[in-house]
């Protein structure tokens, strides 16, 4: 148990702190009609989160709930990849952000949804058919960004090559995931991934970036500067008032 709940616990966290991310951009998107795309993308992201932290601490057997392990864990007890807990920049590093992380994510709960575990193969089900929207809305944006204006265009292929220095670590194997029978390996739709991500980059006539260095960790427990942040503003409430109801 205390593997699947700790192979649960990081699927929630990269959920929870992408969520908390597009989060901020609501009353801040470039248009009206975006606020909403991205409050819905934003609560999707927040359903994943609370059916896997749940389950999560059901599985830990310590009494702990998803309110729990969302607001009163320290940085370094949080087990997301350090790509979700990067600040939004332009509108056009959101995107490139979005487009690696759902084509990951829509990858990712492909292959869950056929896991001998019940639960995370239903969470998997649900969430896959709400990932696909991540991924074409993302796009969308990719090919309008990219093949638009020399100014547009400029700043979809920066947000691209800020975003890919910490996209190895998505796919990055570990002993927890060989040893666990349900969990999926990502490497092994590393090369699918890579193929769709390609395939609309340049078609939005920007350029694949490549880095000679890959930021890891998160999965450890060792992220950027930046969560420590996006924690104090997320874990505020429910610290100031611990216990209290609605």
């Amino acid at each position: 148990m205390k593997d699947l709940s700790a192979y649960t616990l990081r699927l929630g966290d990269d959920a929870l702190i992408a969520a908390q991310r597009t989060a901020e951009w609501i009353a801040a998107a470039p248009q009206l009609e975006e606020d909403v795309a991205l409050g819905n993308i934003g609560l999707d992201q927040l359903g994943q989160a609370r059916s896997l932290l749940q389950y999560a601490g059901e599985l830990e057997g310590e009494g702990r709930s998803e309110d729990d392990l969302a607001y009163f864990r320290d940085e370094r007890e949080f087990r997301n990849v350090q790509l979700v807990e990067l600040p939004n920049g332009d509108f056009a590093t959101t995107i490139a952000r979005l487009l690696f992380f759902a084509t990951y994510q829509h990858l990712l709960y492909e292959e869950l949804r056929g896991c001998a575990d019940e639960t995370l193969a239903g969470v998997a089900g649900k969430a896959v058919k709400e990932v696909a929207y991540h991924v074409d809305h993302a796009t969308q944006w990719v090919l309008r960004l990219g093949d638009g204006t020399d100014e547009s265009h400029g700043r979809m292929q920066a947000g691209l090559d800020a975003m890919w220095p910490y996209t190895a670590e998505l796919f990055a194997g570990d002993e927890l995931v060989r040893r666990l029978p349900v969990a999926v390996d990502p490497s092994t739709f590393e090369e699918e991934w890579l193929r769709r991500v390609t395939q609309v980059i340049e078609e939005s006539t920007c350029t694949v970036p490549t880095s000679s260095y890959q930021h890891s960790g998160g999965r450890d427990g060792r992220h950027s500067e930046h969560l420590g942040y996006l924690l104090a503003e997320l874990q505020h409430i429910a610290r100031s008032h611990p216990g209290a109801s609605w």
